[in-house]
C-alpha cells in the first residue's frame, strides 16, 4: 500500500507522540483453563513504553554440535544504538519457531510468555559492563521460546540459565516477573539479580521463585511482586536453591528468627513506582479485581499485599473481556483522569458540560496546565499488546492463537494469528521512527491514537464507527476459520502453512487499510470542523 503523507501529519506526530513518554511498565493477565469460556489457557501483556513492536516470526532450525549463540543487551528497541553482544552461550540442537517483539511472546508449541518489571532492592541490581551478568529478561524469553514446549520447562530453563550466566536487569536495572503458559498450565515467575559485582565464580547469578496458578483462577502482574511465602514442599512452587542467600548475607533475614521467609517483603523496595506501596500499582490491581470479581467490595486504596496471588473470576473469561480490561480508562474508580472536575466547563443555562477535549489519557503538558494528578491506566503509552490462547485439544499450529495489537489498546484493534503462522506483512514488521509513513502499520496506528485523543469526546466515536464493525467482522471470520480448521482435522490432513499466512495477511492488511481511513476522517475533523 502506498499513501501520501503531508508535512501536517509529520508535525502532529513529532509534537504529540514522542514528547514525555513515561517510564516503562507493563500489565499481564493470565487465566487458567477452567476459568476461560473455551477451556484455553490465556496469557496477555501490554508493552507500555517505547519498545520494538515489529512483529516478526523467527523460524526454528537444527544446529550442529558445538554451536554457540550470541546474547545481547538492547533487544527492547528503546535505545538509539543497535543491540550489543555481551557474550555467547551453547546453542541447543533444535530451536522452535517463535513470534519476535521487544518481549518475545509466543512459539509454535503454544508456549506464551508475558512480562512485567518489578522492583528489587538496590543491592540486587546489576548493570551492563559491570560484573559478569549477561542475560536480560528479553533474551531469556527468546531462549525459552526457542527451546521449550511447556511452561514449567520454560521456568526451569530461564532460572537455570540466569543462575549460570547472571541475570541483568534491563528495565531500570530492576527485577522481572513473567506470566508463562502452555495448553495445560499457567505459572508466575519472579527473578532478581544478586548484585552489581557478581561474577560466575562468586555463586549463582540470580535468585528466582515461581508459583503455579490454579486452573480455575486468574492472576495479575502489574509491576509489583506477587509471590510471598514459598512452600518448598509444594510441587506448585519452583525456586532457585539459594533464593534466601542474598537476604541472609545483607541482614534482611535471620534464619534463626523462626519467621517464615517472605520473598516479596524481603526483596521488594519499600517505596517507588514498582513497590508494594505504589498507587501506580494499586489502581490496576483494584480495577482488574473489581472487573473480574464485581460482587466483592474492593477498596481502591488498599495495600497491594491485601490482594490475593490469584483468584477465581465470577464468570468465565473471554478474549473480549481481556480486551475490554486493556482498553479501560479506569472508569468507575477514583483513578479516571477523564472524570477530573477540571474538564467541566460552563454551557447553556450555566450547566456544566464536559469539554470535548476531556480525555482519559491527557499528556503531561495538559495535566500540568489543568492541574490533573496522574493516575496510571491499565495500559499507558503502549507500543503493542497481545492476548494468547493455548488449547490442549487441538494440534499446536491451530490450537495456539495470538491476538496482537499495535499501540494503545483503547484506540487500536486486535488481529488473530495462529501458532502455525510463519510470516507477517512487511507493513507490520518494519518501522522507522525517524521517517513517518502511512505504509507502516505502526505509524498509522500511532497517528490515529494521537488524533483521536486530541479531540477525544468526538474522536473516539469516529474511531469506533469504523473499528467496531471491523472487529465484529474479524470475530465472525475467525469462527469460519475455526470451522475450516476442524474440517482439516477431521480429514486427518495437515493444514498448509500458506493457509495460516493467508489468514494473517488478510486481517493485518485489512486493519491497516481501515486505520488509514480512520486517520483521514480524524484529520478532516481536526482541520475543518474546529477551524470553522
Amino acid at each position: 500500500m502506498k499513501y501520501r503523507s503531508t508535512q501536517f501529519l509529520i508535525t502532529i506526530l513529532m509534537a504529540a507522540l514522542f514528547a514525555g513518554i513515561p517510564a516503562n511498565a507493563c500489565t499481564s493477565i493470565i487465566v487458567g483453563r477452567e476459568a476461560t469460556q473455551d477451556g484455553s489457557v490465556m496469557n496477555s501483556q501490554t508493552a507500555d513504553g517505547w519498545y520494538d513492536a515489529n512483529l516478526r516470526i523467527i523460524p526454528g532450525a537444527i544446529h550442529p554440535d558445538g554451536t554457540t549463540m550470541p546474547v545481547y543487551f538492547g533487544l527492547l528497541g528503546d535505545e538509539p544504538l543497535p543491540p550489543m553482544v555481551l557474550g555467547h552461550i551453547p546453542q541447543s540442537a533444535e530451536t522452535y519457531t517463535y513470534f519476535r517483539t521487544a518481549y518475545s511472546c509466543f512459539n509454535e508449541h503454544q508456549l506464551a510468555i508475558g512480562e512485567s518489571t518489578i522492583g528489587q532492592k538496590d543491592e540486587l541490581k546489576t548493570f551492563p559492563g559491570e560484573g559478569g551478568a549477561i542475560l536480560t529478561i528479553e533474551q531469556l524469553m527468546i531462549i525459552a521460546l526457542q527451546r521449550c514446549r511447556t511452561a514449567k520447562e520454560a521456568v526451569l530453563l530461564i532460572g537455570n540459565l540466569a543462575e549460570r550466566y547472571g541475570f541483568l536487569g534491563s528495565c531500570a536495572n530492576d527485577g522481572e516477573s513473567l506470566s508463562v503458559t502452555d495448553p495445560s498450565e499457567a505459572w508466575i515467575m519472579e527473578i532478581m539479580g544478586t548484585g552489581f559485582d557478581w561474577t560466575p565464580e562468586s555463586g549463582p547469578g540470580a535468585i528466582w521463585v515461581a508459583r503455579k496458578v490454579p486452573e480455575n483462577h486468574a492472576a495479575i502482574l502489574c509491576n509489583v511482586s506477587r509471590i510471598d511465602i514459598v512452600d518448598e514442599e509444594n510441587p506448585d512452587f519452583l525456586f532457585s536453591p539459594g533464593y534466601k542467600e542474598p537476604a541472609i548475607r545483607h541482614g534482611w533475614y535471620d534464619p534463626a528468627s523462626g519467621e517464615p521467609f517472605n520473598w516479596r517483603k524481603t526483596y521488594a523496595p519499600e517505596t517507588g513506582p514498582w513497590s508494594p506501596s505504589s498507587m501506580w500499582v494499586r489502581g490496576r490491581l483494584h480495577y482488574i479485581h473489581k472487573h473480574l470479581m464485581p460482587s466483592k467490595k474492593w477498596d481502591p486504596y488498599a495495600e497491594t499485599d491485601s490482594y490475593p496471588f490469584s483468584f477465581a473470576p465470577e464468570k468465565l473469561v473471554s478474549v473480549r473481556e481481556i480486551i475490554e480490561i486493556f482498553r479501560s480508562t479506569m472508569e468507575g474508580t477514583p483513578f479516571s483522569m477523564e472524570e477530573n472536575a477540571t474538564w467541566y466547563i460552563p454551557g447553556e443555562n450555566r450547566n456544566l458540560l464536559k469539554s470535548p477535549k476531556a480525555t482519559p489519557f491527557p499528556d503531561r503538558a495538559t495535566r500540568e496546565l489543568l492541574n490533573i494528578p496522574y493516575m496510571r491506566p491499565i495500559a499507558a503509552k503502549t507500543s503493542y499488546s497481545f492476548i494468547s490462547q493455548s488449547r490442549s485439544w487441538l494440534p499446536a499450529p491451530i490450537g495456539g492463537i495470538l491476538w496482537f495489537s499495535l499501540d494503545l489498546p483503547h484506540f487500536s484493534t486486535y488481529i488473530p494469528l495462529y501458532a502455525g503462522t510463519s510470516k507477517t506483512p512487511e507493513s507490520w514488521s518494519t518501522f522507522e521512527k525517524e521517517n513517518f509513513s502511512l505504509d507502516s502499520a505502526r505509524w498509522t496506528f500511532l497517528l490515529v491514537s494521537s488524533l483521536a485523543n486530541a479531540n477525544y469526546q468526538r474522536g473516539i466515536q469516529t474511531l469506533k464507527s469504523l473499528r467496531d464493525p471491523l472487529e465484529e467482522k474479524n470475530h465472525r471470520d475467525f469462527l469460519d476459520w475455526e470451522t475450516e480448521g476442524a474440517a482439516f482435522a477431521r480429514r486427518a490432513e495437515e493444514i498448509p502453512r500458506e493457509w495460516f499466512n493467508q489468514k494473517a495477511h488478510e486481517k493485518m492488511q485489512e486493519a491497516h487499510r481501515i486505520y488509514v481511513e480512520i486517520a483521514h476522517l480524524l484529520i478532516r475533523e481536526a482541520t475543518i470542523i474546529d477551524l470553522w
